[in-house]
């Protein structure tokens, strides 16, 4: 909770300068309703440079990244757009207890996936601070608002499923996979546990979507079944031999009663030399048992020309729709009730046309 927008542009901090950071910093720069007043920045060689430099500017933005957090919250911004790969429970909640907003990308919606314990820190700093947090990014965030707002057009609606699905080749190796263990044996024990604790943000995805849609759930549940490379691949940072993990279903269930009620899953291939076939669609797709049945799918293209693109081009993109529903929500954030936030406390949150 903060200043009411339309009266300034709302003053805003971007934590972290990493590849999700860099594309949020040019989009705050770029909205006439916001305004960039600091940048936090973990490595000490990032400290003292200009946004512009640290994120792919043309224009220096004045402000220089620093390390010092008392400082950045000295600074008495609106929101903190906050872009750690993980969450840091402690940290966020200091912010919080300054009495600023909070928007991130760092796999948190509910709490859910972190457990009630770090939850009840972050709730904590929030009540003290008067301030609001939201979780949101494309997959787990936007995606569940995209499927609940699809499914507005059916009723009686007995199940709901959002399904990503998609040729992970180029992204295999980014560090948001680490934990699913692409190249693993076939078979390695204990590798659909672990990939159930690497995909746990899904879960909280349950929650953001259930809550949705009027839900209360009371169990969740996550399979994974696994596809295997039929002969060596070679991807950009990583070999995978043959007969290790290529591809994997991973899906993330809430049931009410007993029975299914709403979905989270997802697709990840590496190519289509695996065994079994995973075909993706490469999109996000909405589908719906109600009155009447829907079937929606997202689809994504690059604006540039493919010819013309590299690797980082194309990893780009997944940094930009991550980035971007979190810097739209800022102004809904700012002007939201104190506390743990999700997109059924908020009003329509879209993107900016200038």
């Amino acid at each position: 909770m903060g200043a009411s927008t339309g009266e300034r542009p709302l003053r805003v901090v971007q934590w972290t300068t990493g590849y999700v950071g860099q594309q949020a910093v040019k989009e705050i720069v770029r909205r006439p309703d916001l305004e960039l007043v600091g940048v936090f920045a973990h490595d000490p060689g990032k400290v003292g440079k200009d946004a512009a430099e640290l994120c792919g500017l043309d224009q220096p933005t004045g402000v220089l990244a620093t390390n010092d957090e008392a400082a950045l919250l000295a600074l008495a911004p609106d929101c903190v757009v906050y872009n750690r790969l993980h969450i840091d429970p402690d940290e966020v909640a200091r912010i919080l207890a300054a009495g600023v907003n909070v928007v991130t990308t760092s796999e948190f919606l509910t709490g859910f996936g972190i457990g009630p314990e770090a939850t009840a820190t972050i709730a904590a700093g929030a009540e003290a601070g008067g301030a609001t947090i939201l979780g949101t990014g494309v997959n787990p965030g936007f995606a569940e608002l995209f499927a609940a707002v699809g499914a507005g057009i059916s009723r009686n609606i007995r199940t709901l499923t959002l399904s990503e699905s998609a040729d992970v080749t180029l992204f295999a190796n980014d560090p948001n996979f680490t934990g699913v263990g692409w190249n693993r044996p076939g078979g390695d024990p204990g590798h659909a546990a672990d990939v159930e604790q690497a995909t746990i943000v899904f879960g909280d995805a349950l929650e953001e979507l259930a809550g949705l849609m009027g839900l209360t759930l009371d169990e969740r549940r996550c399979t994974v079944t696994f596809a295997h490379a039929t002969e060596d691949l070679e991807i950009p940072g990583m070999t995978i031999p043959v007969g290790h993990v290529a591809g994997m279903d991973v899906n993330w269930d809430g049931l009410v009663d007993g029975v299914v009620r709403i979905g989270v899953h997802q697709r990840w291939a590496i190519g289509d030399k695996i065994d079994p076939p995973l075909p993706v669609e490469f999109g996000y797709v909405v589908e719906v048992e109600g009155d009447p049945n829907l079937r929606i799918k997202l689809d994504l293209w690059p604006d540039e020309d493919i010819a013309s693109m590299d690797v980082d081009d194309f990893r780009s993109i997944g940094m930009r729709i991550t980035a971007t529903p979190a810097v739209n929500a800022v102004p809904a954030v700012v002007a939201a009730a104190p506390g743990i936030a999700t997109y059924a406390d908020l009003p329509t949150v879209t993107s900016l046309m200038t």
